[in-house]
This record gives structure tokens, C-alpha cells and sequence, in this order.
């Protein structure tokens, strides 16, 4: 389990750069919270949030959500082992709440 937690945190880290070269799109706060938690840690503390992020709603409003944890872990069946059927589909409806259809879902 370890290797795939260690390919998921590079694909954490890879999202964020996307929005940082593709969206011209920083998520310090993000960021922060992969350097000190590492990716499934940080997902799950941002899928199971209550209300999206600051961070998830800057994507929306820049038409990015393909660039959200939610996508990632949704679109990628490699990652679904590492999260739980109920967060799986948490994610799925905070992505079509905001009109998002994620791809191979």
C-alpha cells in the first residue's frame, strides 16, 4: 500500500502544479497541507469537509474542476483502493453539484 500512497502523493503534487502552470491558479494553502500530510491524508480532510475550499471554488470559477482532488480521485481508478466507497461518492456529488461530470466514473 505504501508504493501506491507514494504514487498518489505525486499525483497530489502534479494537480497542483497543473493549476499553478495550466490555470495560473497558487494553492499555497494547499500545497501546505500535501508538505505536512501527504495526499491521502489531504484529500480526505478536503473530501470529507463539509463545504468545498477556497481552493476548489477558484477552480470552479476558472473552469478547472478537472484540476480538483474530487477529480483526481474520482477519474483515477488506481486511487480508489485508498478511499472509502462513502468518499468516493462524496466526491462524485461535489463535482456534478457544480455541473463537473467526472471522466471513467
Amino acid at each position: 500500500m505504501a508504493d501506491i500512497e507514494a504514487q498518489f502523493d505525486q499525483a497530489m503534487l502534479q494537480i497542483y502544479q497543473r493549476a499553478k502552470k495550466e490555470a495560473k491558479y497558487q494553492a499555497n494553502d494547499f500545497l501546505g497541507m500535501l508538505m505536512s500530510n501527504r495526499g491521502v491524508r489531504t484529500a480526505k480532510t478536503l473530501i470529507n469537509s463539509k463545504t468545498e475550499s477556497s481552493g476548489y471554488a477558484k477552480l470552479s470559477e476558472l473552469g478547472r474542476l478537472d484540476l480538483t482532488v474530487e477529480a483526481l480521485v474520482t477519474e483515477d481508478t488506481r486511487w480508489h483502493v485508498l478511499f472509502t466507497d462513502e468518499e468516493l461518492e462524496r466526491a462524485r456529488l461535489r463535482l456534478k453539484k457544480y455541473r463537473y461530470e467526472p471522466k471513467n466514473s
